[in-house]
């Protein structure tokens, strides 16, 4: 069962407030130029991380907003049809970036950790952003992403054209990537330095295999919890 719609915004409006509170401190820690990567080519926005801690809180600031128009009095057959758009609007982010996005960030940043960090994140790191911050980062976006699916159904977009929106932002994300290497001669994360031109080529065709893989898990996770939700459900 689904919560209600006043409950959803709460939820949601909290969750908004967190990830405000997170990018903001973000950019607060890099901006004294301690943080070296930032202060570089491409500043913040050569890293996933920052990248997708922009699109949890454009979602989310999304949610707030399609929640608040759900709420509200609605007079006439245009303002439905609008709170209608953005609620598919909200249910294609959500399938389609935020949570496989999301998650492959959580997973990706983890495991390459638990191998060797300084390959992701090295510990020079730790005297620069805080400890919670990390975890904002990296840990709690795949908690409140689980809590979302739980507790809200989405329309899960058709899958062919979800997953060609999803590769094709995987695929941005990465020319972006070695651009940055081609006009800087740096590497956005210590582990492509390490790595052959064929391995990197294995491994960044890996990372998107994986990101569409966990694009359908949350379609299938969503398709247990739910079943299948329809659009109109934005205008019951």
């Amino acid at each position: 069962m689904a919560i209600s719609r006043a409950a959803g915004l709460g939820l949601h409006l909290a969750v908004l407030v967190w990830y405000l509170v997170a990018v903001q401190q973000n950019l607060s820690v890099t901006a004294g130029g301690r943080h070296i990567g930032a202060a570089s080519y491409g500043g913040r926005w050569k890293y996933l991380t920052f990248i997708n801690m922009i699109l949890q809180t454009s979602f989310f600031g999304l949610c707030v907003l399609t929640d608040l128009l759900n709420l509200l009095h609605q007079p006439n057959k245009r303002v439905q049809h609008f709170t209608y758009r953005i609620g598919v609007l909200q249910d294609w982010l959500f399938t389609a970036l935020a949570f496989p996005v999301g998650f492959f960030v959580v997973v990706s940043f983890w495991l390459i950790y638990a191998y060797d960090r300084e390959l992701v994140y090295p510990k020079i790191l730790d005297q620069i952003i805080p400890t919670w911050l990390n975890h904002a980062m990296h840990t709690l976006v795949l908690v409140l992403l689980m809590v979302e699916l739980t507790i809200v159904p989405h329309h899960c977009s058709n899958r062919k054209g979800g997953i060609a929106v999803l590769v094709t932002f995987c695929s941005c994300y990465l020319l972006w990537v070695l651009w940055i290497h081609y006009i800087s001669a740096i590497w956005v994360y210590p582990i492509l330095e390490v790595l052959s031109p064929f391995a990197m080529g294995i491994f960044l065709t890996v990372a998107v295999l994986i990101t569409v893989l966990l694009y359908i898990v949350g379609e299938k996770l969503h398709h247990w919890r739910w079943g299948t939700v329809k659009l109109m459900k934005k205008l019951d």
